[in-house]
């Protein structure tokens, strides 16, 4: 298990899914966590089970983000790791898209992404013995096989991969130890899945029937990837990407 121990960490979206085993996993690795959710009920109620900090958080709004970063500089001394998993969809294709849906999608999975890595470099650049830290940002295998029914979600989490990359060598050419690393998880047990399941029985059936392990991710194995980029471990490593999608990738013509 890397050894998170004296690191603090920012995780999004940590009420459930993802989001939620990496505030597990990170704490259990001995990070310091703040967990942040628009649902402040599930968040708190998770934070507190693994004794982690918890803050309402709309990532999408500038001025909140800039208040979770201060209140975890405040609370820790310092900032070394940030993943920005919070995320959402639209369930909509270009001829049934609308500019409300476009632009919610497009603001919590992609310029609150970038808010969050903006506010976070900063606060890392601060830190005791000089600016380091590890970004992890959680795209989607829509960003490489987009969604045909889902426009904004599959250009949200493409741009992610873009953001990562760019963010990633700017650090680096700065000369900072700052990484920025994207995970891209495949199809996972979440509860967006399961509230798809809700409107179309079976869903969770196909969707692993497609995966050359047959099977869903469990949120925990994504997490685990996670703690791995947010270690110490890959030092090196900065603008790449996992991927935890069961082999699915694989069979993607060109990737």
């Amino acid at each position: 298990m890397p050894d998170l121990a004296g690191k603090a960490a920012i995780v999004t979206g940590c009420a459930s899914g993802i989001g939620a085993a990496a505030v597990r996993r990170l704490a259990a690795d001995g990070a310091q966590v703040l967990g942040t959710d628009i649902d402040a009920a599930g968040g708190q109620a998770l934070c507190d089970a693994v004794g982690a900090r918890f803050m309402v958080q709309d990532v999408a709004d500038e001025a909140r983000w800039e208040a979770v970063v201060a209140a975890a500089v405040e609370a820790f001394g310092r900032l070394d790791i940030l993943v920005n998993n919070a995320g959402t969809v639209s369930s909509r294709s270009i001829g049934e898209v609308d500019m409300a849906a476009w632009s919610r999608v497009i603001g919590i999975n992609l310029t609150g992404t970038m808010l969050g890595c903006r506010a976070a470099i900063a606060a890392m650049q601060g830190n005791p013995g000089g600016a380091k830290g590890s970004i992890v940002n959680i795209a989607s295998t829509t960003a490489i096989a987009p969604l045909p029914t889902d426009v904004g979600y599959s250009a949200s989490k493409a741009g992610v991969r873009a953001l990562s990359k760019s963010i990633a060598t700017w650090c680096a050419q700065q000369g900072w130890a700052i990484r920025c690393n994207t995970v891209i998880p495949g199809a996972t047990d979440t509860g967006i899945l399961s509230q798809a399941e809700k409107l179309t029985p079976g869903l969770k059936a196909a969707v692993a029937a497609t995966s050359p392990m047959k099977r869903l991710a469990d949120p925990a194995e994504t997490a685990a990837a996670i703690a791995f980029l947010a270690s110490d471990e890959c030092p090196y490593m900065t603008g790449g990407e996992m991927l935890v999608d069961g082999g699915m990738m694989s069979l993607h013509p060109g990737f």
